[in-house]
């Protein structure tokens, strides 16, 4: 069986956002699965006591900073979004029910609402926005709603939530390689790493 790395994410974090963009990319060379495994960030800030770098203000400024260095290394757009903070509930229950019921759509749906969170800087606290991002990305909005009121999926998002918290996760991005833990899209070279010793 082939290595794989596992990406706890929420998309309501820039740092998520970058680590997608390189991710499948980082994959592909070593031979490896990206597992996607959406969480909700602010249940795992409550289990853990930990909380945003934005609520400090100067480790929120240097994080923007920081965050737009590695968006010009990666050659990647990133524009911090100025309706920050999105509540992200709905959002990553549809990512989960996507993957649970249409798993083939889940990238593409990703993909729309990265681009609109972190590189057009849509409000999608608006549910208005919302629907009209995931239309125009070819989604049905009235589905997705569906989905994201669905049982099934709300006790999955919870599932994975509470397995990242138990597994020592506490903030996104969090990626796992066999059973070492990785922290920040800063830490992909470590996974990159980790998999290549994973193909030996």
């Amino acid at each position: 069986m082939g290595a794989s790395v596992e990406f706890f994410f929420d998309v309501g974090s820039p740092a998520s956002y970058l680590a997608w963009t390189q991710l499948p990319g980082l994959c592909a060379q070593a031979g490896a699965t990206l597992v996607l495994r959406p969480m909700l960030l602010g249940g795992v800030f409550q289990a853990t006591g930990n909380a945003s770098p934005a609520a400090v203000p100067a480790k929120g400024a240097y994080m923007q900073r920081d965050l737009q260095r590695f968006a010009q290394r990666y050659g990647v757009p990133l524009l911090h979004n100025p309706h920050f903070p999105i509540n992200t509930l709905v959002l990553m229950r549809a990512i989960t029910g996507m993957q649970l019921r249409e798993p083939q759509r889940a990238e593409a749906f990703l993909a729309a609402v990265f681009g609109a969170m972190w590189v057009e800087g849509r409000n999608l606290n608006d549910p208005a926005v919302v629907g009209a991002t995931l239309a125009a990305a070819g989604f049905d909005p009235a589905q997705l709603m569906a989905l994201a009121n669905d049982a099934e999926v709300k006790a999955a998002l919870r599932a994975t939530t509470d397995e990242a918290v138990a597994r020592g996760v506490f903030g996104a991005p969090t990626m796992f390689v066999g059973g070492e833990m990785y922290f920040g899209q800063d830490r992909l070279e470590w996974v990159r790493e980790a998999l290549l010793h994973t193909a030996r």
